[in-house]
């Protein structure tokens, strides 16, 4: 805990009447950006220069300008970010979206994540959970950057003697034996789910090489995502695979970057000017892609794509240039269906530090379920002798960033 010094606008120092704290440091001097920015599109938003290629997607996108959060741990941070709660148990957004609205096709799973190649995030799989909703709407891990995307779907090439013939009997069998294990236990969700994942299994051995297949894209569109170059390649297949994905029929794919740990990721506590650039870089073409290719391809006004953390950054810093967690406040933005584009809400104080006009992440909830259709005060699940909800009991639709005809 340390008392706050900053300076006004003349270099003098003065006490802001508050203390600042931070997780894992004494909290440091007030810095600068280390880049520039400077103003883009129509709208004059502000973007820094890391982000040359989405910057230039500025009128399409609907920014919340003061995302808190109520702790600046990851772990539980990302809990919050992902289902609502800072504690385990809770069922994730993708969960949620899978038991309000169904699946959209039997042949791919309704929700999927795609993970960053380098490892899971914070939480490992605790954030992608259905928590104690029915089991069957578990996210399904797909591991874009790999040779085997999905674990297990095919027999190893090593034991010839499954053959087609044998899966599919050793299925029906699998199947009349659980129906009858289930008839004995009632609602059971696990059980059910298992089967379910049986069933799934085989559509998917049938159809996921196909939708998972890059090589079917032409040579521009891979090159326009970034493939092919180290430091994109991965997030590229990362987001190619996820509009594969949606044109099928996938109802929900969440896609990561960073693995949890100290380096290789988002966290930049020991250098903002060293850490920050590399990964701006993996991720601002591939998403500027994302955007560019759902329009081409018809798909704008029906997807929607959300970009959000789980807390944003002191403005003062971690040793010499790095910067400690701040859960008081953040940037998050939308685009696709039903945003307007070019539209911004929210405010941080002038030192970025705490939120003035502040958005809760049930907030951020609240407004994605609506643009979705659902009243996320409608949306609930008997749990306990309580009806839950992803929103628990807050949130409030922001409707300053939606287009007219759904406010």
């Amino acid at each position: 805990m340390a008392a706050e010094l900053i300076a006004d606008a003349n270099g003098n120092e003065r006490n802001g009447g508050k203390e600042t704290e931070a997780v894992t440091s004494v909290p440091g001097n007030l810095m600068q950006s280390a880049f520039p920015f400077r103003r883009h599109g129509q709208c004059g938003r502000w973007v820094s220069s890391v982000f040359p290629h989405l910057a230039r997607h500025v009128d399409d996108l609907a920014f919340l300008m003061s995302v808190t959060s109520r702790t600046n741990v990851h772990g539980p941070a990302s809990y919050l970010m992902n289902t609502g709660f800072t504690l385990p148990g809770f069922p994730c957004m993708g969960a949620w979206l899978s038991y309000g609205l169904g699946s959209l096709t039997d042949n791919l799973p309704t929700f999927v994540v795609i993970p960053d190649g380098r490892g899971l995030p914070y939480n490992n799989l605790g954030n992608f959970s259905p928590g104690f909703l029915p089991a069957r709407h578990s996210g399904t891990v797909l591991r874009a950057t790999a040779s085997n995307p999905i674990n297990d779907l095919f027999p190893p090439t090593a034991a010839r003697h499954i053959t087609p013939d044998s899966e599919a009997a050793s299925r029906a069998l699998l199947r009349e034996m659980n129906h009858e294990h289930l008839e004995r236990l009632p609602g059971d969700s696990r059980l059910e789910a298992r089967i379910a994942s049986y069933e799934l299994a085989a559509s998917l051995q049938s159809h996921a090489p196909e939708a998972l297949d890059l090589a079917r894209e032409t040579e521009p569109t891979r090159r326009l995502y970034g493939m092919g170059q180290p430091a994109t390649d991965a997030f590229a297949r990362s987001c190619l695979t996820a509009r594969r994905l949606i044109e099928r029929g996938v109802r929900f794919v969440q896609v990561w970057s960073g693995a949890g740990g100290p380096t290789g990721n988002w966290d930049n506590h020991g250098s903002i000017p060293r850490e920050l650039p590399p990964m701006a870089l993996s991720v601002d073409q591939p998403v500027a892609a994302l955007l560019h290719d759902l329009k081409q391809r018809g798909l704008w006004e029906d997807t929607l794509v959300v970009w959000s953390t789980e807390f944003g950054r002191h403005p003062f810093t971690q040793g010499s240039d790095g910067r400690d967690h701040n859960g008081g406040t953040s940037v998050a933005w939308l685009a696709g269906a039903g945003v307007k584009g070019g539209t911004a809400h929210g405010e941080s104080d002038e030192w970025s530090w705490q939120a003035r006009v502040p958005h809760s992440g049930y907030d951020l909830h609240a407004t994605l379920l609506h643009l979705l259709g659902i009243d996320h005060e409608r949306l609930t699940f008997r749990h306990n002798g309580s009806d839950r909800r992803l929103t628990d009991v807050h949130g409030e639709v922001v409707h300053e960033v939606l287009q007219d005809s759904i406010v």
